[in-house]
């Protein structure tokens, strides 16, 4: 007596595994993006295609010191003034390597409390 072996349908591969994996990696990536815009400073020389005029104005600080064309200011509002025909001439603001942000911030809202409108931050 021979026993026929029973035929078996062939099975399907299940697509759950590969489901599972495509959602951790959407969750993975969602979780890992940046949404949202980055905050962007807006250069009027370099925007607007304006152009630079009158006496250099390089206000560079320091850690301990505000230093206006190289040259080391106390009061840099007064300094500045004879520099400037209009509040809104350009004045450059560059901080040192060592500077903490908050320092840089200090002197830029002296200016703009001065009253000068065009500050620009440069590297």
């Amino acid at each position: 007596m021979f026993l026929e072996p029973s035929v078996r349908s062939r099975r399907k591969p299940s697509l759950t595994p590969m489901i599972d994996v495509v959602f951790l990696l959407l969750v993975f990536f969602m979780l890992a993006s940046r949404f949202g815009t980055d905050a962007m400073l807006s250069l009027p020389l370099a925007a607007g295609g304006g152009v630079y005029s009158g006496p250099p104005r390089l206000i560079e600080v320091g850690s301990n010191d505000v230093k206006l064309n190289g040259i080391v200011v106390a009061d840099i509002v007064a300094s500045v003034a004879p520099l400037t025909e209009t509040m809104n001439d350009t004045l450059i603001l560059r901080g040192g390597a060592e500077t903490p942000l908050q320092r840089i911030v200090d002197v830029t809202q002296t200016l703009r409390s001065a009253g000068y409108t065009s500050v620009v931050l440069v590297e």
